[in-house]
């Protein structure tokens, strides 16, 4: 029997239910889904067990050099090493003062002086320490006045100076404060590079002739590397026309930079083909590049300074010469497109006698950093700011108790003077490059300088987990 019209409409209002039922729980299903999706899911973290520990810091350690090496003096053995003078010191500390341990300095007759300076920890606190040396040479082979602060050993030096020309004679000098014997590579950059190892035995400072490993090279640059950490320093003396004119002892700088900040440098009327007395040698040691040197005078605006553009050759040192600025004191920048080291060599004449420094890299100077100044000839602090803001230095000296501020322009700099044979504390509110310039009077060429060093960085906090 067929169904009624009224039951067929029955059915479809009902199957029409039915889908529309279905279709609004799918729609309702997918709904779920995707908020299910975006609402976030439950975490389960466990967080390691975690202690932070402060190291403790190791002990201060400053090598100062002592005698001051020199050679050809016997001309019966003339690879043999003389003392030509032991150099006075000048110390300084926060704290107690600091232990002296003697180095051993056997291819050196007569010498003394060289030696590790100490300072203990007490109460998870390392003391700042300060020393410096000086010493005046006067003889018919040798002649001038050197000065230079002792510094902290480290595993890599690069020595940005020297001389292998007729009537020079300098000497690297490697200082090994620790207890085991450690080996030291130098390695030269020039035209005919070249590589050598040395071995430096515990508690001992040994020479070798800048001439006995970079012998062909007109402009060397030494990149010195050790295992253990060793002080490495450039001591240099000249002689041309059977007159001695100059003797030096330069530290180097710690890495390249593609900026690179030389301050309290001194420019003088000379003669010959050095007319101001001013040279600056770089390096880049791994690629081509462009230099450009800015010579700016201290004290002066921030815009005057003379640009000098110099083209870089990879692994190959160069010189430029700052020839035309007037008699002064200045700071040298160098920006370089590749890494770079470098370093400036100052020359004063007075008559015929004459002396020269080298003036290596100024890094910058975030903290408190203790400087000694050995006595000898008058001493000034240069300090340059980089930053866009003035930075206000606190100089205190230490032997008298008394404090100065010290402003130093943004983008400029200054020179302040320092007692000779006393200690100082610079406080900056913000970096700041800085360097300590000795020099003799109007009828004295004597002149001596460093760049001054941040101590070393204290431990930072470590976070130990099971």
């Amino acid at each position: 029997m067929s169904a009624t019209p009224r039951g067929r409409a029955f059915r479809v209002a009902a199957t029409g239910a039915r889908v529309l039922t279905g279709a609004a729980v799918a729609a309702a299903c997918v709904l779920g889904v995707s908020a299910a999706v975006a609402a976030p899911w439950p975490v389960i973290e466990h967080e390691p067990p975690a202690t932070t520990v402060q190291p403790v810091p190791g002990d201060a350690i400053l090598v100062c050099n002592g005698s001051f090496r020199a050679l050809g003096r016997d001309t019966t053995r003339a690879d043999a090493m003389l003392s030509a003078g032991v150099p006075a010191l000048t110390v300084d500390r926060s704290e107690a003062e600091p232990a002296e341990r003697p180095l051993q300095q056997p291819d050196l007759e007569g010498g003394e002086g060289a030696s590790s300076l100490t300072g203990a920890v007490t109460d998870r606190t390392a003391p700042m320490i300060a020393a410096a040396e000086s010493l005046r040479v006067d003889a018919p082979d040798m002649r001038g006045f050197a000065a230079a602060p002792c510094r902290e050993p480290s595993t890599g030096t690069w020595l940005i100076g020297g001389d292998v020309s007729t009537g020079a004679a300098d000497v690297i000098v490697l200082s090994n404060p620790g207890d085991v014997a450690t080996t030291v590579q130098l390695r030269v950059y020039g035209e005919r590079p070249n590589a050598s190892d040395v071995v430096v035995p515990p508690s001992t400072q040994i020479g070798v002739p800048l001439a006995s490993v970079a012998a062909a090279e007109p402009q060397p640059v030494i990149a010195v590397t050790s295992r253990s950490p060793i002080r490495a320093s450039l001591q240099s003396s000249l002689i041309r026309t059977l007159d001695p004119i100059g003797i030096d002892v330069q530290d180097g700088m710690s890495g390249p930079q593609n900026h690179v900040v030389i301050t309290g440098v001194q420019a003088a009327q000379g003669a010959g083909d050095d007319p101001t007395g001013l040279v600056v040698r770089m390096l880049a040691p791994e690629q081509d590049g462009h230099a450009t040197v800015r010579a700016r005078p201290v004290g002066g605006a921030t815009s005057q300074g003379d640009a000098f553009e110099v083209d870089l050759r990879s692994g190959i040192p160069t010189e430029v010469a700052l020839s035309g600025l007037a008699p002064g004191v200045y700071d040298i920048e160098v920006e370089g497109t590749a890494p770079v080291v470098a370093a400036a060599r100052q020359t004063l004449r007075a008559g015929t006698a004459a002396d020269f420094a080298w003036m290596p890299a100024a890094p910058e100077i975030a903290a408190e950093t203790m400087v000694a100044v050995p006595d000898g000839e008058s001493a000034a602090l240069t300090l340059r700011n980089r930053g866009a803001e003035d930075a206000v230095v606190t100089l205190r000296d230490t032997g008298r108790g008394s404090d100065a501020e010290v402003t130093v322009p943004a983008g400029g700099s200054t020179s302040v003077p320092l007692r000779t044979d006393a200690g100082y504390l610079l406080v900056p509110s913000a970096p700041v490059h800085a360097a300590v310039t000795m020099t003799g009077g109007a009828d004295s060429p004597d002149i001596a300088g460093w760049p001054v060093w941040a101590p070393a960085l204290s431990q930072q906090p470590i976070a130990v987990r099971p």
